[in-house]
């Protein structure tokens, strides 16, 4: 990959590789949020995915995660702006918005364990689908997306 090419090259220009190495790895995207139909507001709960490592904040199965997870939608830069759920401090809306990659992101650290290591993970603050039952008494108030 060219060096720092998130500078130089739009979102919809870089490669696949490129673009998936943007991808920070806190796995916030992963956490299941409700929508309040009448105001809109957004409600995250502390439940992810159950295909996600919670240790190492990564799919267990990426290549077909939206066809076992039908409600997994894949991030594009096409539609990174209109998805109001991804959090703001994720790196693919950050750079559609004109801003930089944080000091804390891998391509910068070159360490891709950085996010998780300096606490912008969800490491350690979730739980998988797998292990509960009513996810809708699960809502939480720590996360701004």
């Amino acid at each position: 990959m060219t060096e720092r090419f998130w500078e130089t090259k739009a979102l919809s220009e870089m490669s696949a590789s490129e673009w998936e190495s943007l991808c920070d790895g806190c796995a916030k995207c992963c956490m299941f949020q409700f929508e309040d139909e009448d105001t809109g507001h957004l409600m995250q709960t502390d439940v992810v995915c159950g295909l996600l490592d919670i240790e190492q904040c990564q799919c267990t199965d990426y290549a077909n995660r939206t066809t076992l997870v039908p409600d997994c939608i894949q991030i594009t830069p096409e539609n990174i702006l209109t998805l109001n759920w991804m959090p703001e401090s994720c790196s693919y809306r950050q750079l559609a918005l004109g801003n930089g990659l944080p000091d804390w992101h891998p391509l910068l650290t070159s360490d891709r364990a950085s996010t998780r290591d300096l606490g912008h993970s969800v490491r350690g603050k979730v739980v998988s689908a797998n292990d509960v039952d009513d996810i809708e008494s699960r809502i939480i108030s720590w996360f701004e997306p």
